[in-house]
């Protein structure tokens, strides 16, 4: 069972026939705009949720956990996102600051992984990310914590058949 198994994954196909180029020295310098130009192409083509990211943590003995969220904002605070205080999340952030952020978009052969620390955005801000949900109702939510991942470091993964991917990246030098 344990070989067809195999075998079956080992034939899924990876990517679609038709992926985008992508040139790094013809990316713009800041992460950000990049980020945001590559978004921009996902849902022109129709990318369900490209906002949506895996976030990887770990608790205080390093022990790894990871479960898909939706990115808030990009500003000067870093990468946002929410999640409640009481959760394993918080826990694991509260213990353990640092993160990475991880979108995938399949039919584009891309992939954006952001990692840096964490750090707690004002309790104004995250009330005001709690009744902006969808289907909020007007209650108040004390645990909901609005973070930024503040990065130290960003890479753009772009499949290529050949297999060949590109990998462009932005090291600490990028965000002094």
């Amino acid at each position: 069972m344990s070989e067809t198994f195999r075998q079956l994954l080992r034939a899924l196909p990876d990517f679609p026939e038709l992926l985008p180029d992508f040139d790094p020295d013809a990316a713009p310098a800041d992460p950000a705009e990049l980020f945001r130009l590559w978004l921009e192409e996902a849902l022109a083509a129709g990318v369900p949720q490209p906002n949506a990211c895996s976030l990887a943590t770990a608790d205080e003995l390093g022990r790894p956990s990871s479960r898909m969220l939706i990115l808030k904002d990009i500003d000067a605070d870093g990468w946002h996102f929410a999640t409640s205080r009481a959760s394993r999340k918080g826990h694991e952030l509260a213990a353990n600051p640092h993160a990475a952020l991880n979108f995938f978009w399949q039919g584009q052969g891309r992939q954006v992984r952001v990692a840096g620390h964490v750090v707690e955005l004002s309790a104004e801000a995250s009330a005001a990310d709690w009744h902006a949900r969808p289907g909020a109702d007007g209650s108040d939510n004390p645990d909901w914590q609005l973070y930024a991942l503040r990065p130290r470091e960003i890479e753009f993964w772009q499949a290529r058949h050949d297999r060949r991917h590109l990998r462009h990246r932005f090291g600490p030098e990028s965000f002094s």
